[in-house]
């Protein structure tokens, strides 16, 4: 008979990382029932092209709302709404394996709320930063950036505890270099798409946010603004 003080060798997900991975996984299941032919009859093929024309992240449409002032709600809500459709089911399948991992260590460490956070604000400063770096034309998809915006935040845990310890803090950022250096040799070989600005800066979204959101970070903001 176990011990209730037992200690589990596989800790559970959180909650909230559960519920957004199954929100990615049933998405990517309708489309591949719908192409497979399973429902939907012979308009369904073509639900993956729409869901990416009505909900992906468009450079154009952004400038667009700036010039004009103008900002529908159908137009905003692409750049929280990119992550949820993907090109395929190999990427979302990558991306959500990133995601668990990521988002179980950040969850556990930040709260889920301040999860979300870094996970919606990657996905609005990548699309941005993505924007600003190669202009209007932009289009984008996938669950990548805020993905990587939880990978900005470990590495500020990371960098932090290094710190503490006085070790070398540039240690921390070895992930994000090795995921780079990889986009880059894929690059080589397949072509270097552009998206790889907005991952890199949806790191270094959630890196920032991480000041704020991290246990106890916005208390000390407030003290060093007290001091000045």
């Amino acid at each position: 008979m176990s011990s209730p003080d037992q200690i589990r060798a596989v800790n559970p997900l959180p909650p909230v990382v559960v519920a957004m991975f199954l929100v990615f996984l049933g998405i990517e299941l309708v489309f591949q029932a719908g192409t497979s032919g399973l429902v939907g009859g012979p308009q369904a093929i073509g639900w993956r092209n729409a869901a990416i024309e009505t909900y992906h992240f468009n450079g154009a449409v952004l400038t667009w709302m700036w010039e004009t002032g103008q900002w529908p709600l159908r137009y905003l809500i692409r750049l929280v709404s990119y992550p949820f459709v993907n090109a395929n089911f190999t990427s979302m399948l990558i991306g959500g394996v990133m995601f668990l991992a990521m988002g179980k260590l950040v969850a556990e460490t930040y709260g889920a709320l301040a999860m979300l956070a870094i996970f919606f604000g990657s996905a609005i400063g990548g699309a941005l930063i993505y924007t600003i770096g190669f202009g209007s034309q932009v289009w984008l998809l996938g669950v990548f950036p805020p993905v990587y915006g939880l990978i900005g935040a470990f590495t500020f845990l990371l960098w932090r505890r290094l710190a503490t310890l006085g070790s070398n803090q540039t240690r921390a950022f070895t992930l994000i270099a090795v995921l780079m250096g990889l986009q880059l040799l894929f690059g080589l070989f397949f072509g270097l798409h552009s998206d790889w600005l907005a991952d890199l800066g949806g790191f270094v979204c959630g890196f920032l946010l991480s000041f704020l959101l991290v246990p106890g970070g916005w208390a000390r903001v407030l003290a060093r603004l007290r001091q000045e």
